[in-house]
């Protein structure tokens, strides 16, 4: 199973906005630049996040996006769940109709626990809890910095 590139970019979009939060709207070419991600794309991305009120906009000079809630208010289930188009990993979870197997697929059941336990963890990772990873992993880059002179 792989997460499409829209999630994964998304997920850093929102993670580049988290770790930006509170210091005014953003640009989206600042967030491209500091991303290695196409302007294009993340002009893309943003549409369902605004959509979906995580991300708010701010037209002018001085405009650009911010996070609407908190980084502790937002977990990494649900804009995944978001830009994968639910939390499903197989269209048939969704829409019976689209399987002819549906009522006696015993695999079914495999693909629905399957997305339960990504989800539910994904759910339980908010963007917060990944800035407080990153100031972690500095923290320890330094420490082993000073061990080494």
């Amino acid at each position: 199973m792989k997460l499409s590139t829209r999630s994964r970019y998304g997920t850093r979009l929102m993670l580049d906005m988290a770790q930006h939060y509170n210091q005014g709207p953003i640009q989206l070419n600042e967030i491209a630049k500091r991303q290695d991600i196409s302007l294009k794309y993340l002009e893309q991305i943003i549409r369902p996040l605004k959509q979906a009120r995580y991300v708010n906009s701010v037209r002018g000079p001085k405009g650009g996006h911010y996070l609407s809630k908190s980084p502790q208010e937002i977990s990494v289930g649900e804009v995944v769940a978001l830009l994968e188009g639910g939390a499903k990993l197989t269209r048939c979870s969704d829409s019976p109709e689209t399987c002819d197997r549906f009522e006696i697929c015993l695999t079914r059941y495999v693909w629905l626990e399957a997305a339960k336990a990504m989800y539910d963890r994904l759910d339980r990772i908010t963007f917060a809890d990944l800035i407080g990873l990153a100031d972690v992993a500095c923290r320890e880059d330094v420490l082993e910095h000073q061990d080494s002179n």
